[in-house]
C-alpha cells in the first residue's frame, strides 16, 4: 500500500507517520512541502507519488483566530481537501480526512450520531464542514473521521497547555459546562492504521471516532493534574467556571459527545475510554527527553 500523508509535523500527523510504517510505503509532507492553500502544490505532490491512500492530517486549527481569518481557514480546511478529493478521484485512491465536533452546534442533549444535521457556530466549524462536503461532492472514495478534543504528548493542545499553566499559576479556572470525550492523537492514529490494515482502500463513509465516555474540560483538567502532581511538585487550585465566564471570539458547542456505534459495527473499531487514553499519553509524555 502506498500512502501519502499531509501534516506530518502536527500532533496527529506525527503519530500517523509511525502507525503507518508497517502498512507499506509512506510519503509524508509538512506544511512547507504541501500547503493545502496551494492547489498547485497539492496536484504536484499527489501526482508525483501516485498513492493508493491519501491521508489528510493537515488543517487550520486556530479556532479563535479563524474568526478574523476566514479566507485562510476556508482555503486550508475547505478548498484544500476539495483539491485532494479531486486528485483522489482521478487516481482511484481513498482519501482519509479528519473532521470535528465543531460542525455541530452542541444543543443536542444526547450523543451526536452521523445523521444529525450539522450547524456550526464558528468560522472554524463552518470551514471544516465545507471541507467535508467538498470531499463528498468530489465523487472519490473517502473516509471522513469526525473526532473531538484531540490532544497528545506533542504539539499544541489542551493537555500540554494545562501542564504549562500548572507550573506557572496558583489557580486555574476551567470551563465546566462543555461536555466531550478527550481523544488522544496516539489512539486516533492507531485506529486509523487499524482501519487501513483491516479494510485497505475499501473503507469508506463518514464515521464518528472518539474516546469512550465523556467529561468536561474541568474534569479533564482534574485528571491531568492528578497524574502530573508528583512531577510538578505542586498542584494549583482548580476552579470550575461557565463558558460565559471565559469569553472567546469563537463559540464552542456545549455538547461534543459522539456516539461511535457506527464505527464499532461497520469497521470493528473500539476506542479506549478517555481516562485510559490519558494514561497512555501521560506515559509517553514522561518518556520524552527534555
Amino acid at each position: 500500500m502506498k500512502i501519502l500523508l499531509t501534516g506530518r509535523n502536527g500532533q496527529v500527523g506525527y503519530e500517523l507517520e509511525r502507525a503507518f510504517a508497517p502498512l507499506g510505503e509512506v510519503f509524508t509532507f509538512d506544511h512547507r512541502q504541501l500547503d493545502l492553500a496551494d492547489p498547485a502544490a497539492i496536484v504536484s505532490r499527489v501526482r508525483n507519488v501516485g498513492p493508493d491512500v491519501i491521508v489528510n492530517a493537515a488543517a487550520y486549527t486556530a479556532v479563535d483566530r479563524a474568526e478574523s481569518e476566514p479566507e485562510t481557514a476556508f482555503l486550508v480546511n475547505a478548498a484544500g481537501p476539495g483539491f485532494l478529493a479531486a486528485e483522489a478521484k482521478a487516481l482511484g485512491a481513498l482519501l482519509v480526512h479528519y473532521s470535528t465536533d465543531y460542525v455541530y452546534d452542541g444543543t443536542k442533549a444526547s450523543p451526536y450520531v452521523e445523521t444529525d444535521a450539522p450547524n456550526p457556530l464558528s468560522v472554524y466549524g463552518q470551514s471544516k464542514l465545507a471541507g467535508d462536503r467538498a470531499i463528498q461532492a468530489a465523487g472519490c472514495r473517502y473516509l471522513i473521521l469526525r473526532t473531538s478534543w484531540v490532544y497528545g504528548p506533542r504539539g499544541h493542545n489542551f493537555f500540554l497547555t494545562m501542564l504549562r499553566l500548572a507550573r506557572e499559576r496558583e489557580e486555574l479556572r476551567v470551563v465546566d459546562d462543555q461536555r466531550g470525550a478527550p481523544t488522544s492523537s496516539i489512539a486516533l492514529a492507531a485506529a486509523t492504521a487499524a482501519i487501513l490494515r483491516r479494510h485497505g482502500a475499501d473503507a469508506s463513509g463518514l464515521f464518528h471516532l472518539t474516546a469512550g465516555g465523556e467529561t468536561t474540560w474541568f474534569g479533564f483538567s482534574e485528571a491531568i493534574l492528578a497524574r502530573a502532581g508528583a512531577m510538578l511538585g505542586r498542584t494549583p487550585r482548580l476552579t470550575p467556571i461557565t463558558t460565559a465566564e471565559y469569553p472567546a471570539p469563537a463559540k464552542r458547542p456545549a455538547n461534543s459527545v459522539f456516539s461511535c456505534a457506527k464505527v464499532r459495527s461497520a469497521l470493528r473499531i473500539e476506542m479506549l475510554a478517555w481516562p485510559d487514553q490519558l494514561d497512555e499519553v501521560w506515559e509517553q509524555y514522561r518518556s520524552i527527553p527534555r
